[in-house]
């Protein structure tokens, strides 16, 4: 495991603990020779935690669609910054760049990133680990509406154990090196 692509912000939300969050979870990628693969922006949430990263002498692989560019949204220095037609590549290319995917607190688009990295894992088209860096609770309703999915048999208690809530890096560390991918579910005819 080499390359962790992290969902988050392009806000800094309300609360101070997601921008101390970012910059606990940037200083622990470092600290473990792991380098952030993210949405290239510089603002928010992904400001802070690139500029830890590249502060602490890590590396940041950054990608970003142009007309997001175009907006001035792009975070200057990183690492590597390639700029992709759209959305739907930017998020193809950060899983194939990545060993793991964790969704630091955030939006909609946060959201929908590392709900859609888990999708594919079911299909078997994304082999890594997928995290909510849950801090102080954020992604507890989520949590809870994955287990009522796995309740409702909408979603397998197997499978529902490879999307792991955590507020404890450590804990998500020991998951990811762990990490075995789901099993590709097969269809009768």
């Amino acid at each position: 495991m080499k390359d962790i692509a992290v969902y988050c912000g392009a806000s800094e939300g309300k609360d101070e603990i997601y921008r101390e969050a970012a910059i606990e979870l940037a200083h622990w990628l470092v600290q473990n020779d792991l380098n952030l693969v993210y949405g290239g922006g510089g603002v928010g949430l992904m400001g802070i935690l690139a500029k830890t990263v590249l502060d602490d002498g890590g590396k940041v692989y950054g990608i970003m669609p142009q007309e997001l560019v175009d907006r001035g949204a792009a975070y200057e220095g990183l690492t590597e910054l390639k700029v992709v037609e759209d959305m739907s590549e930017r998020k193809r290319l950060m899983l194939e760049m990545s060993d793991a995917s964790i969704a630091l607190p955030g939006g909609p688009g946060t959201l929908e990133e590392i709900i859609e990295a888990f999708s594919w894992s079911r299909l078997g088209d994304n082999e890594n680990p997928c995290v909510l860096y849950n801090v102080q609770g954020y992604y507890d309703y989520l949590k809870s509406m994955f287990n009522y999915m796995t309740d409702k048999g909408f979603l397998t208690k197997k499978d529902r154990s490879k999307l792991f809530f955590s507020d404890s890096l450590e804990n998500i560390y020991t998951f990811m090196n762990s990490y075995i991918p789901p099993k590709i579910r097969q269809y009768a005819k």
